[in-house]
């Protein structure tokens, strides 16, 4: 977050390199007029370091301005859109320092191209309001884009979670999970617990969890299940653990007042599942399994039923160890949920090595109704009308062709409901096939698995037979109409370009 005392050093540097630039000195010129340290105006110039008074009149001096000059926050003109830059708040909503840029550096590459550079920011923001995305979208996007650098794996977190079962080992029977994490809580941070429900807190059954900082306490919704009551629980002792101050207090972010909010929620999840889910107790069962020549849908239910936890929260939990244990990160996580209504959405998503397909760019079309984190949902829901659902995850996988790209990807999912809510979700990990990870994981090529075409959404699926469509390929036939009036315009230029014409 730039605060105002930042702005100021930030802008008192920027004009002091525009006046050394205009000058023609560099900074060790400007050294030796001044007798200030090269290194010392270097931090200046980077809105690091805010020089004391009589230095300022050095500077003045030196660059042939005025002690009032310099320290106005008045600018010249081609710095204006810097300070607009500044004074939007932009960069207090831009994680800048997450991916290694230092304000000062960003607001030095843009006062070399001001009017330029602030026009690109303020289109991309237009274009986040036309597609009505919120602030917590933006946060949400720049949170994958962190986790993608790192290949949704890092080790500091994992080491703190090693360090709390050393203090605070997990209990050996599953149920006792619940009174460990709430005595924790409770006799280490003096954070209470209270349940509540429809009767209790009606305006809350919403939300899975609300914490309150002033009576360090934290509310949990009584209809959730044991695995995600025992997930809440573990992500506030994350928040403790961790020392995450800065936090929502929601357990579904209704409105981030910053970014820092949502990546410590992040950060409190990632802990909560590594004390669940012990890093060397999964890693020996996936190293079983992936040599496994043959898929087996109950196998990897069996791996679930293991631990205390939900279906997204494993599969998340094996995406931390596929790329950080056995270097396969050229994968995707996804989540859809089905609505009551029988609309399918894409909640949440997460691409590592590259954007791989299927990916949220349409947001009001019509999935693909053959792909398995579509189907196995539509199975679900028959299941549950008809009576015949026990209550427990169902596992499926396929091999998908994409007819648009002729990509290929092994795609496994695993399909539950999702309390409070009456709505199902599946949670979906896949691959790109090619010979590399054939050789890795042999079970991928096990024939009995089913191949199917598949398109990204209806709208734009060129699959003509295709019998569960849900909407026409509107999308495709708009980008085809354009396709052939440029090839006819073409022609035309040709022929008019032909001699004797």
């Amino acid at each position: 977050m730039t605060t105002d005392r930042e702005k100021v050093r930030l802008i008192f540097g920027l004009k002091i390199k525009q006046l050394r630039n205009d000058l023609g000195l560099s900074t060790y010129d400007l050294a030796d007029r001044t007798g200030l340290s090269p290194s010392y105006l270097n931090e200046i110039e980077k809105g690091k370091k805010y020089p004391k008074t009589e230095k300022i009149f050095a500077l003045a001096k030196a660059l042939n301005s005025s002690y009032d000059t310099l320290v106005s926050l008045q600018v010249s003109k081609s710095l204006e859109p810097v300070v607009e830059l500044l004074n939007s708040n932009i960069l207090t909503e831009l994680p800048l320092d997450l991916f290694g840029i230092e304000p000062g550096y960003f607001l030095e590459v843009m006062a070399s191209a001001p009017a330029k550079l602030s026009a690109f920011i303020n289109t991309l923001i237009e274009i986040g309001r036309n597609y009505d995305l919120s602030v917590e979208q933006f946060y949400f996007s720049a949170l994958r884009t962190y986790q993608a650098m790192h290949n949704n794996y890092f080790e500091e977190l994992e080491k703190q979670a090693d360090t709390f079962l050393t203090d605070y080992p997990l209990p050996e029977l599953p149920g006792q999970y619940a009174s460990w994490l709430i005595r924790v809580l409770n006799e280490v941070y003096g954070c209470t617990v209270e349940f509540y429900d429809e009767t209790t807190q009606p305006a809350l059954m919403s939300l899975r969890s609300v914490y309150l900082p002033e009576q360090q306490k934290l509310l949990v919704n009584r209809e959730l299940s044991t695995e995600q009551q025992v997930f809440t629980l573990s992500r506030e002792v994350g928040y403790h653990w961790l020392g995450l101050t800065i936090r929502p207090l929601e357990s579904s972010v209704l409105e981030a007042r910053s970014f820092d909010e949502v990546l410590h929620n992040f950060q409190a999840s990632y802990f909560a599942r590594c004390i669940l889910i012990p890093r060397q107790q999964l890693l020996d069962k996936l190293r079983i399994m992936v040599q496994q020549p043959d898929w087996d849908n109950e196998r990897m239910l069996q791996m679930l039923a293991q631990f205390t936890v939900t279906p997204e929260m494993f599969l998340l939990r094996v995406t931390n160890l596929l790329s950080g244990d056995f270097g396969l990160n050229n994968l995707f996580f996804l989540r859809f949920n089905q609505l009551l209504n029988g609309r399918f959405i894409m909640a949440k998503e997460l691409h590592l090595s590259k954007l791989h397909t299927p990916h949220g760019i349409a947001r009001d079309e019509h999935y693909c109704r053959r792909q398995m984190s579509v189907t196995i949902l539509n199975e679900l829901r028959q299941l549950q009308e008809s009576g015949q659902w026990d209550g427990q995850p169902i596992c499926r996988a396929q091999r998908i062709s994409f007819v648009t790209n002729n990509t290929t990807y092994f795609v496994f999912s695993i399909a539950k409901s999702s309390p409070p809510t009456p709505d199902n979700s599946s949670i979906n990990i896949g691959f790109p096939i090619d010979e590399t990870l054939l050789e890795k994981i042999p079970f991928i090529g096990d024939p009995k698995l089913p191949t199917v075409q598949v398109g990204e959404t209806c709208e734009r699926c060129p699959i003509a037979d295709c019998t569960v469509r849900a909407a026409p390929p509107t999308v495709l036939a708009h980008q085809q109409r354009t396709k052939t009036i440029q090839a006819t315009i073409e022609q035309l230029r040709a022929v008019s370009a032909s001699p004797g014409k």
